[in-house]
């Protein structure tokens, strides 16, 4: 698989939004499919159908198979309390015969997010073999963040393609990322209101990945 993984140093960071951008910044230059593989909370929230929205995405570029629970919870404990469990084989199956596309895949929560009793974010990640986007807050905290996730996917010998910061711009914590981290910041992306398709456009054209360090792996 070519492609990026998309994870975050929280939930609720900007996973989603920051998949999105990438469908628009790079979709026109060749063929991307999203996919999120695990999804929990489903009746609140459906982040393929917000990146479909955000991105004008056509329906063949949206891979529809995946886990989908209702709980807003971890994964692991989603699935429990629907009585099953999540295995990573069908998920991985699912992405045979694609063809030629390279791959934006979004993450469930963070690197260390339970699936089952035995696997978590990042045993998916490395079977996918995919190099890993980070999507971390601007603000408070996010340094420590940051660098626990950075430092999560090393020790793994996970890729980390870069990290983009969402939130108010803060260039302290910017630099301190690059710096103790070891990775680059390709972009800071602001907390649109509202967040319109029109809006994350014209940001991802402008702002995100400027120097284009991305493509070499979509």
């Amino acid at each position: 698989m070519r492609g990026l993984f998309v994870t975050g140093t929280d939930t609720g960071v900007g996973k989603t939004v920051v998949a999105a951008a990438l469908m628009l910044r790079y979709g026109s230059a060749r063929p991307l499919r999203y996919w999120k593989p695990i999804q929990t909370g489903i009746e609140q929230d459906d982040d393929t159908r917000e990146v479909e929205r955000l991105a004008a995405c056509d329906p063949a570029a949206l891979h529809p198979h995946g886990v989908r629970l209702p709980r807003p919870v971890s994964p692991h404990l989603a699935a429990r309390l629907q009585g099953s469990t999540i295995a990573l084989e069908p998920l991985l199956r699912s992405t045979a015969g694609a063809g030629e596309i390279s791959w934006v895949v979004e993450g469930a929560g963070g690197v260390l997010v339970p699936i089952n009793d035995r696997q978590t974010m990042a045993d998916l990640m490395a079977a996918l073999e995919l190099p890993v986007l980070i999507a971390a807050r601007s603000g408070l905290g996010t340094i420590n963040h940051t660098l626990l996730t950075i430092e999560a996917l090393e020790r793994r010998r996970l890729a980390v393609a870069g990290v983009v910061m969402v939130g108010d711009p803060n260039e302290d914590n910017r630099d301190a990322i690059e710096r103790y981290g070891g990775v680059p910041v390709l972009g800071q992306m602001p907390r649109f209101a509202p967040l319109t398709p029109e809006r994350l456009a014209a940001w991802s054209s402008a702002e995100l990945d400027p120097s284009g360090r991305l493509g070499q792996f979509l």
